[in-house]
């Protein structure tokens, strides 16, 4: 029981008999029973009163301390002004932060404790009635001014409405600029995420239709391209006939032969079926490379030797081009790894091929070829000196279809197969500029095995 609590007579009836004679009436004591009775009930309110201010007493002081303990575990600073601007209370990140005692700062007005040159612009927020806003402001310390920090003010209000004061929150701006910097790199990784799912769904998609497409036009091209020998073998027999004919009748068949222009004819027929068949080739070779984008084949895995078979992609591509360009190969030695041979080759004759497209024409053109182990991966890495990568193809690069070669000089499935054939043996393929000029394209395989 609290040394303040109202005590409770012992014995009321007794005090009131202590006059003279020392008895009660009948009346007297009905009386002074009443009184008893309402003392008894007046003292039970007194400590059911207390004891409900106890209890709420007891809940204030534990809000007090977690609200106490919320603020000093705050990592940005925070500051309590009243109507005239003066720090009513600050959290330890304030304190730690201007290097002084919490009791000096107390009853301080804020301006002060503000740059020189950012105080007018704090008195704006500071002043009764000001709304929530945010600034920049810097404080002053024991060792000088503070870096920038961003500060928001907020006001306070009484149950009135009235206002009476401010609330200052803020961190530096450091700070805020690594969270945005953070955010901002996971955006960025986010949205190259969700195009690389798109696109490797949409190059799936695409490659079970054209594989379809292939299909369907591999037979009449097949017809075609047998026909075509069939008219070569024809044209041939009736240019030996006309001949031999023109030795039995003598005049009569040469007369005949410039009256129909057969030797105009048969002069023509020989590059038009000539023709027809690079053309038929060249449509069978388109209609390979697409049949190759089923994706669905597993390919048989063998050990590779990367430096014999990139010494024979180079020779390979550098046979097919008029041109000549000065091609470095370096490979590291005995380096190898697993996946099917004739694909990793067709990537790097690609490649190569494309490079010394890239240096045509140039009087210092060279091509570097070079291999390594990276990690657990094999790196090989194809650089050109020409005139790089246009901006405009940077994100086709890898598009079917896509080519910035002349009309008849490709097809613009090169790269795409080669993406292909390098995403099914788990590597990837890659496309950059390079600092003093041209392009360079780095091929990533896993070394598996």
């Amino acid at each position: 029981m609290s040394p303040d609590r109202p005590q409770r007579p012992e014995n009321i009836l007794a005090l009131a008999g202590a006059g003279e004679g020392g008895a009660l009436s009948d009346g007297q004591e009905s009386v002074w029973q009443e009184v008893v009775k309402r003392v008894d009930e007046v003292y039970s309110d007194l400590l059911r009163y207390e004891s409900d201010l106890e209890a709420k007493n007891a809940e204030l002081e534990e809000a007090q301390s977690f609200i106490s303990s919320v603020i000093a575990s705050v990592s940005d600073i925070l500051v309590v002004c009243d109507a005239e601007g003066r720090v009513i209370q600050a959290n330890p990140a304030f304190v730690t932060l201007l290097g002084r005692s919490e009791s000096a700062l107390l009853g301080t007005p804020l301006a002060q404790l503000i740059a020189e040159d950012e105080r007018a612009l704090a008195r704006q927020f500071l002043c009764a009635g000001a709304q929530a806003g945010d600034c920049e402001l810097r404080f002053e310390t024991t060792s000088g001014p503070t870096d920038m920090m961003a500060i928001t003010f907020s006001s306070r209000s009484d149950h009135t409405g009235r206002c009476v004061g401010a609330v200052l929150t803020g961190r530096p701006i450091g700070e805020l600029r690594r969270a945005y910097q953070a955010l901002h790199a996971a955006h960025l990784e986010l949205q190259q995420a969700q195009r690389k799912l798109v696109e490797q769904e949409k190059m799936a998609s695409l490659g079970r239709l054209v594989a379809g497409v292939a299909h369907e036009l591999n037979n009449p091209i097949s017809f075609v391209y047998g026909n075509v020998h069939v008219l070569e073998r024809y044209r041939k027999s009736l240019s030996n006939f006309f001949t031999e004919s023109e030795k039995l009748n003598g005049g009569e068949t040469e007369a005949l032969r410039a009256k129909y222009r057969i030797d105009s004819i048969l002069s023509d027929l020989a590059p038009l079926i000539e023709g027809t068949l690079e053309g038929a080739q060249r449509i069978s070779e388109i209609v390979k490379n697409l049949r190759r984008l089923s994706f669905n084949r597993a390919h048989e895995a063998q050990k590779i030797d990367v430096e014999r078979i990139v010494a024979v992609a180079a020779q390979w591509a550098a046979r097919s081009k008029k041109d000549q360009a000065r091609i470095a190969v370096d490979v590291d030695a005995g380096l190898a790894l697993w996946g099917n041979e004739g694909q990793i080759h067709q990537i790097v004759v690609n490649l190569i091929d494309n490079a010394l497209d890239a240096v045509r024409g140039r009087a210092d053109a060279r091509v570097n070829v070079r291999a390594r182990a990276v990690g657990g991966d094999v790196e090989i890495v194809v650089e050109d000196n020409g005139h790089g990568i246009a901006e405009t193809a940077v994100d086709k690069m890898f598009e079917p279809f896509f080519t910035t070669k002349n009309v008849g000089e490709g097809t613009g499935l090169g790269l795409w197969i080669s993406y292909s054939i390098a995403r099914e043996h788990g590597g990837a393929i890659a496309a950059a500029n390079r600092p003093e000029g041209g392009a360079v394209f780095t091929l990533r395989l896993p070394v598996g095995g």
